[in-house]
């Protein structure tokens, strides 16, 4: 894994987190859209878990949730076709422009037994 400058150590798992607003006549091109790539994006190298969220109060943002084994491994997929194909399908749809984030997991934390 890679260590990253200004981090405690090494990376243990990037966390990528970008919301989007789409306009609601759009929200089923997004969500045919999304069906038709999902598993190619969570079965690209590095990728680790891909989640579709939906905002309670706001029903047209959504945010995907993915976690990637290194800042290398999600640069490779947003450098990709794939992501490339997909983003430019995808951003025509917005009402606004979206958001994101990369985080670093620090800590996750388990019920007590």
């Amino acid at each position: 894994m890679l260590t990253c400058p200004g981090q405690r150590g090494i990376l243990k798992m990037l966390i990528r987190i970008v919301r989007m607003t789409f306009r609601e006549a759009e929200l089923g091109a997004f969500l045919t859209l999304f069906e038709a790539v999902k598993h190619r994006i969570r079965s690209f190298p590095g990728c680790q878990r891909l989640d579709l969220l939906r905002d309670l109060d706001q029903p047209n943002v959504y945010v995907t949730y993915s976690h990637w084994t290194s800042p290398d491994a999600l640069e490779n997929y947003r450098q990709s076709d794939l992501f490339k194909k997909t983003w430019a399908a995808t951003k025509i749809l917005f009402a606004e422009k979206a958001s994101a984030f990369s985080m670093e997991s620090l800590e996750n934390v388990e019920a007590p037994e």
